[in-house]
Formats: C-alpha cells, structure tokens, sequence
C-alpha cells in the first residue's frame, strides 16, 4: 500500500515559512532578487548552484633503478709502506664511502624511488582493502527501491530527475532508487524524489536478491521542503533479518574526509560503490527539470567527488568505518563526479520521530528570512554580517513575515529582527537557519539568540508540526 497526495513543488518563494528543510526561504524583496552565485568546489557561498571543475593531470610514479657502483680495488698494503702513505689510502677509503653513501642517500630519499613507489603500494592495496570492507559490511543495509505510478502527464517533471522513470499518458511509470534500512523490522529511509506523489506501489529488494512487493510510504517531506526524504515500511519481513545501517555523525567530516558512495547505479538490482572525499559543505543547489519548466531548491549539502549515479539517490554515503554521514541526492548534470548528499545530522529529528511514532512530522518556526551576505548587509544596512534576517512586511512587497499563530508570532519574533543562534550554534554562511531546525522534532523548545534594535537577546521558542499546506 503506497500513500497517494497531491503534492506539487512550491515555485514562489513566497509560501516558505522556514519549515526546517525547506530551501524557499530566502525571500525576494519588491523587485530585487538575491541571485546565488555560481558554485565551484572552492566557493564558500552556500548558495551556489552550478559547478565548473577544473581537472588538473595527475602526477605520474616513477621508477628509478639504480646500480651500486663497484669499490675501487686497492693494492694490498704492506709494512713496507711509509706512514704518509697509510694516511693518504685511509682518505682515500673515506672520500669513496661518503661518497657512496650521499649518492645513494639521495636516490632513496630525494628522487622518489623505488622505495617510496613500494611504501605506496602499500597504501593503494591498504585503501582498496578498506573500501572493500566498508562494501561488505554496509553493502547487507542497502536496497533498491521501485516505485509504479501511473502517467498521468500531469506529474511534477521532478519526479524522475534523480530517479530512472518514463512513460507517458495514463501509462504505468516506475522509478528505481536506493533506500537504507533504518530498524529491523523494516523501517526504510530514501529520497522524496525516489517515491513520487501519486505512487500507487513500492517495492523493495535486498542486496541478496530479496524482494518485498507489500510496502509502504510512511510519509515524504513536502515539494516545497529542501530536505528530500521519505520514509517507507516494509510491512511483513517474513522472518528474514534486516541490518540497519549505522549512523555517524556528519558535524564530524572536513573538506578532504574520505567518503564512499553505496547505491543502485542506474536502476539495477546490484549494489555499487565510488569512493572520493567531501570536497565541501553548506552547498544549496537547484535541481530542476531537464526544460527548467519545474525546480526545487535543496539547502545545506555535502559535495563529494564521489560518482553518484542516476539510482543512486537515496543511498549512503559513508566515511571509512562505515557509518552513515549522508544521503546520497544530487549530481550535477553538466559536470563531473560532482554529487550532493544530505547530511546525515540533518536528517536526524526527522528519524528520530518515525520511530517513535510511526508517522512524519516536521517541527516549523514560521518565518521568512534571508540568510545575511555582504550584499544584504549592504542593501538593508544591517548591524550583523552573520544570521538569518526577518524582513519587515514593505522589504517583503507587504506579505508577512512572521506568520500569525506560528510558533515565531507565539514567541515574540517580529520583522526586523536578526537571528544569529539556534541554541547557542551560530548561523553562518556554512550552518543555516533551516539545517539548524531540521536537526530538532516537533515540541521542542528552543533559544533563538537574536539582535532587536543592535540589543542581543534569548528567545525561546516551542517548534509545532508544520502545516499540510
């Protein structure tokens, strides 16, 4: 059985009431528009979007061999011989061996030999050793996932972009990707993406070939949420035992952190496995259909340079003991091993609430805010070069942004104000407002640090399930 919805991706920016995970909230002021800049592995800007790689040539190892030279002979030396003459072959002997020695010091040491070439060996074989491991023993906690649905023509076009789908009219449509399992009883994360609105069935198979046809959608983040996730059950495991995979702690990876990608590379029913490291964080992105008709923004993503593959989404992406770090969501279509995945700690509220309840709730604060840059800082004279900035109803083109009854409007927050901490975390161009809130669950009370009037004050707040629309 499969949840059926009438979801659809939110494209005003407008309707964003910063329900954690949503990547609508940077609102667009009167006629001005905050235009992201474009993203290159380097950029800092968490709001780039486009990626243009620059490969640079691999060094080549090199070989050297090298031949010891043969000591020179000397004549036997005799009692006959003076004491000059001892001294000079005695200095002799010791110019040919220090010789000798610095010669082959710096074959060894310098110029990259053999030596070295071998000590790398080592380490190729070691890393390869690991990768393997980590494919064995993570490999048991990933499944593939289909989901049918019928072709309406009326689908949103992001329904297949990650995913492998097709068909058209009222014709039956289906769409591979990758899950992980959470419990043991069958509890399953993936991609909003991999599960469409408008899926009539879900069926999921193991990496042992298993196949379980009756699952269901527990639920999925909303279109217009920058978290892509759904959860699914498998309803009867019959008897067989599922291994859930293990969760890390994604706060804990840096820029270069070695990662491996685990998923259903273009919708077969195999496990496959890429291996990189975070080439940086914080990244927003927007995918969107392959005619721009259709876009979601995604907020607070890992880049790797690990190969994510189309049905790969929804997939681990793990660091070298094997726990789970990310999500595995995006890749960018005109680049290169250029992938995005979902922090893991952002996620974590979000998993923590299914299992307790068995059903998907986003907490939401319930304000539009603008992440502050230099640019903002200069265009609304802003006293805070860091934090998410509320904007007053005439900046916003009159629409509200605090919305009336929300958990912002019950705590105080008022237009103008600048949150710059989530519970004493700051908010910077790396940790936003949104990635902040996903890691909390609804009922939980909150301190917002905020800046009124250039006075800082605490704020604290009660997070309530987010609106169905």
């Amino acid at each position: 059985m499969a949840e059926n919805s009438d979801e659809k991706p939110v494209t005003s920016s407008k309707s964003n009431w910063a329900v954690p995970g949503d990547g609508r909230e940077e609102v667009q002021p009167k006629s001005d528009r905050l235009k992201p800049a474009p993203l290159t592995p380097e950029a800092d800007s968490p709001r780039a979007s486009a990626v243009q790689p620059t490969e640079k040539p691999k060094p080549q190892p090199k070989t050297i061999t090298f031949q010891v030279p043969q000591m020179p002979k000397v004549p036997p030396v005799h009692r006959t011989l003076g004491k000059n003459a001892k001294l000079v072959l005695a200095g002799l002997a010791v110019l040919v061996l220090g010789f000798f020695g610095g010669w082959l010091g710096s074959v060894v040491n310098g110029g990259g030999g053999t030596i070295d070439i071998n000590r790398n060996k080592v380490e190729l074989k070691g890393e390869a050793a690991v990768i393997s491991d980590i494919a064995k023993n993570v490999g048991p906690s990933v499944v593939s996932v289909t989901a049918t649905q019928q072709a309406s023509g009326s689908s949103s076009p992001l329904d297949s972009i990650f995913g492998l789908g097709g068909g058209s009219g009222n014709q039956t449509q289906q769409d591979a990707g990758t899950g992980m399992i959470l419990t043991t009883d069958g509890l399953i994360m993936t991609n909003r993406h991999v599960v469409p609105s408008g899926t009539t069935s879900v069926s999921v198979t193991l990496s042992d070939g298993t196949v379980y046809d009756d699952v269901k959608v527990v639920g999925r983040t909303a279109g217009s949420s920058s978290l892509d996730v759904a959860f699914l059950q498998i309803q009867d495991t019959k008897g067989h035992k599922l291994v859930p995979v293990t969760l890390g702690d994604s706060a804990k990876m840096a820029v270069g952190s070695q990662v491996v990608a685990i998923g259903n590379a273009l919708g077969q029913f195999q496990n496959t496995v890429t291996s990189g490291i975070i080439s940086g964080y914080g990244r927003s992105v927007q995918a969107s259909a392959s005619d721009g008709s259709s876009s979601e923004n995604l907020d607070d993503l890992f880049q790797t340079d690990a190969a994510i593959n189309e049905g790969n989404s929804g997939g681990p992406l793990v660091n070298l003991d094997g726990d789970v770090i990310g999500m595995n969501t995006a890749v960018a279509s005109n680049s290169q091993n250029i992938g995005f995945a979902i922090p893991i700690n952002d996620l974590s509220g979000l998993i923590t609430s299914v299992e307790k309840t068995g059903k998907l709730q986003q907490p939401y604060l319930g304000v539009l805010y603008i992440p502050i840059t230099s640019d903002v800082v200069s265009q609304y004279s802003l006293s805070e070069d860091q934090g998410a900035y509320i904007p007053t109803v005439d900046q916003n083109g009159g629409q509200d942004t605090v919305l009336q009854g929300s958990p912002a409007d019950k705590a105080g927050l008022q237009p103008g104000d600048i949150i710059t901490k989530v519970n004493g975390t700051a908010i910077n161009q790396s940790t936003s407002l949104t990635s902040l809130l996903d890691k909390q669950q609804v009922g939980d009370k909150i301190t917002l640090t905020i800046v009124r009037g250039g006075k800082t004050q605490n704020v604290d707040v009660t997070l309530e399930a987010a609106p169905s629309s």
